[in-house]
């Protein structure tokens, strides 16, 4: 084995190595990350040719974790590893935004990246190390890469910038996002903040970019002593210069003026663009328009990329006409799915979100299984992207990366302006009916109008923008687009999408497309993204200004007691008899959880009658019996001796014979006592060994006065 390790030292004194040449051999590269006990594989693997006809960069990023990285077993009943979970899609996605950019234009085999969380001590933040093992097991293989890169997390905790916190330290940030980047620039950032400025968001950036410089720094020296600086040669493009020319003389000055001429209606402008190329193919021989398929439609895709670049840097026209800083119209309703317990429509321009909100109980809360996380989540958010929406006539084929990832910004945009302690579980759904653009910031708007339609009292409302980048000679001209159409976002450069509130920043995603992007670029971005979001902020308080007071009639009603933790059994009992039959009684529906030192009892019902009830019993159980109160009875069970009656709920005592009246009573029948009748008791005493109790009915009735017994004579 020839082993290499690399080391890079982190401020703090912790330390991530790089060790390659032991595992994974056959792969065309391979690598071990390890930062104290958290370690992962990363391997790549690509093909010698492409796949002919291929016109795009097939690039797979999967990441998995092992349950047993950290000692435990998989859930359900194959007790093995299965589908990814969402945490692993959303790690993927970051690790694959930053990778694919850097890939050459013209490479276009087959490439297949793995990095396997494989020991784990549940301290260090595995996800943070990921995009820097991906990028070491490139450096170290022969696929050609424009890189290296790295990714880092970086959080504010008390006011300092900490770079790869600990999953503790990580619970008291007030920032915190993810940061990959090349030695010379920033290509992707995601993360959320609890309303932070844009100056606060640029200055974390920056100090991310310093870390990732070192990591960049110790990946060129790895691959240099791997023999590595020399990529695989390829051919994976063929191309036809006279046609590319011809192409360009016959198109660009009509691509121009459609794209020119401010037209606002998505599928016109795209008929348009492609009455142009379908033009151009019909004065073409049958044969050569045959053959030369796949490439008319590559050039003739690059005419229509610079034409909306021109148009935009000379002249400021965008597609739709709009300036650079304008946003789209807006029309949003509230309360429009009478059956939901908070709906909303927002459209912007030709996207649209409806969304819904439905209020839970505990037993609606998400169960998390994943290697490093055993929890529950009882704020939930879901993106529904059909293909409708879009015009596609296609099947929906459930759930994909991308509806996993938009949601998750969306979650993480709106989860921290619900109010501490909710009672309830939150769901929010959002079906995307129609989509040109922005359609994740569409469903944060949405999302903020159904929670305050459904009466959830949000802390503030949110809302959030898209921004896109035309820029040329590395940043030195370039044009900031706000609320960008899904042309822009797809011919631009960058899509850099930003949420919060009017106090400050929630949650931000950008992907970079372009080398050289400034810090000013990116300020000025920020800026121009507050102004869009203040405006949208407007549009949404003029349908609902705030949430409303109560929630709709449907929705469920929650109260939450707290009941000393030696009484959650008797709440409880044997076998769940006492719940579940308190539940049958009343119609409610009672959870209980021990939190602390105390027991949680969550009430549920869509009526107060029921929950006064159930609180009525719940009182009852946990009430502590007092020596000398009165109790109404009702009697269980009749006995020679006496009768056995609950006087409160769960709590039975004896009233013998002698306690029943002041007369003497011989026997039960002369009692007039009968299973199932009420009565008042007062409890006398409580043996203190036994814990039974004495109860007397007498002592509740008036003594009838004592007859003299006639004097002897």
């Amino acid at each position: 084995m020839n082993v290499v390790t690399k080391t890079i030292t982190l401020g703090d004194g912790r330390t991530i190595s790089i060790e390659t040449g032991k595992l994974a051999k056959q792969a065309d590269g391979s690598v071990m990350v390890r930062m104290g006990d958290t370690m992962l594989l990363a391997t790549v693997c690509s093909a010698q040719d492409a796949v002919p006809g291929t016109d795009f960069m097939p690039l797979s990023v999967d990441y998995k974790e092992k349950y047993a990285a950290f000692g435990r077993f998989p859930g359900g009943f194959l007790k093995r590893e299965g589908r990814a979970s969402d945490y692993e899609i959303l790690v993927s996605r970051l690790v694959d935004r930053a990778l694919r950019p850097l890939f050459p234009d013209d490479f276009h085999a087959e490439t297949f990246v793995n990095v396997m969380l494989v020991s784990s001590d549940g301290e260090d933040m595995p996800d943070a190390l990921a995009g820097l093992a991906a990028s070491a097991a490139l450096a170290v293989s022969d696929v050609p890469f424009n890189g290296p890169i790295s990714e880092v997390r970086v959080a504010r905790i008390d006011g300092q910038f900490v770079i790869n916190p600990t999953f503790a330290q990580l619970a008291t940030a007030d920032l915190e996002i993810m940061v990959a980047a090349t030695i010379d620039n920033i290509m992707m950032v995601e993360g959320e903040m609890k309303e932070v400025s844009e100056e606060v968001l640029l200055e974390a950036m920056k100090v991310a970019h310093e870390a990732i410089k070192v990591h960049c720094q110790v990946q060129l020296e790895l691959m240099e002593a791997v023999g590595k600086t020399v990529k695989r040669v390829y051919c994976h493009e063929e191309n036809d210069e006279d046609l590319k020319k011809d192409i360009w003389a016959k198109t660009y000055d009509k691509v121009y003026a459609v794209a020119a001429s401010c037209n606002t209606d998505k599928h016109s402008r795209v008929d348009n663009f492609k009455a142009i190329k379908d033009e151009y193919i019909a004065a073409l021989e049958p044969e050569v328009a045959t053959e030369k398929k796949g490439l008319i439609g590559k050039y003739y895709h690059e005419v229509e990329k610079e034409a909306m670049r021109r148009s935009i840097l000379d002249e400021g026209k965008r597609l739709d006409g709009r300036k650079t800083t304008e946003i789209r119209p807006i029309w949003s309703e509230v309360d429009y799915l009478p059956g939901a317990h908070g709906s909303a429509v927002f459209t912007r321009g030709e996207t649209q979100s409806l969304t819904t909100v439905t209020l839970g109980t505990k037993m609606d809360e998400k169960l998390v299984d994943d290697a490093l996380f055993k929890g529950k989540e009882r704020f939930l958010l879901h993106y529904n992207f059909p293909p409708f929406s879009t015009g596609e006539a296609k099947a929906s084929r459930g759930v994909g990366r991308r509806e996993v990832g938009h949601g998750n910004l969306a979650l993480r945009a709106l989860k921290n302006m619900i109010p501490e302690n909710y009672p309830y579980v939150v769901r929010v759904v959002s079906d995307i009916l129609e989509s040109n653009g922005s359609s994740s910031m569409a469903t944060v708007c949405a999302g903020t109008l159904a929670l305050m339609d459904a009466g959830v009292q949000i802390k503030k409302p949110v809302s959030g923008i898209a921004m896109g980048l035309i820029s040329e000679n590395k940043g030195k001209n370039f044009a900031v687009l706000s609320d960008i159409l899904g042309d822009e976002d797809h011919l631009g450069d960058m899509d850099f999408k930003v949420t919060g509130t009017k106090d400050g920043i929630t949650a931000t995603q950008m992907d970079i497309k372009v080398d050289g992007l400034s810090y000013e670029i990116l300020e000025t971005a920020l800026n121009q993204a507050k102004a869009g979001r203040m405006h949208i902020l407007g549009k949404i308080q003029e349908t609902l200004e705030a949430p409303r007071e109560d929630m709709k009639p449907n929705a469920p009603r929650i109260i939450v007691m707290m009941i000393p933790k030696e009484m959650i059994g008797a709440v409880i009992g044997p076998g769940g008899k006492i719940i579940q039959n308190m539940q049958v009684e009343t119609g409610a529906v009672i959870t209980i959880e021990e939190v602390g030192d105390q027991g949680r009892v969550e009430i549920a019902a869509n009526n107060k009658a029921a929950i006064d009830a159930a609180i009525a019993k719940i009182k009852g159980i946990v009430a502590i019996p007092e020596i000398g109160e009165t109790y109404p009875s009702k009697v269980k069970s009749v006995m020679p001796y006496g009768a056995f009656v609950e006087f409160m709920p769960g709590k039975e005592g004896l009233l013998h014979i002698s306690e029943i009246d002041w007369k003497r009573i011989e026997t039960m029948d002369q009692a007039g006592i009968k299973e199932g009748d009420m009565i008042d008791v007062k409890l006398l005493e409580i043996d203190q060994k036994t814990g039974k109790f004495k109860l007397s009915r007498k002592a509740l009735l008036p003594r009838p006065p004592r007859e003299d017994k006639p004097k002897a004579e």
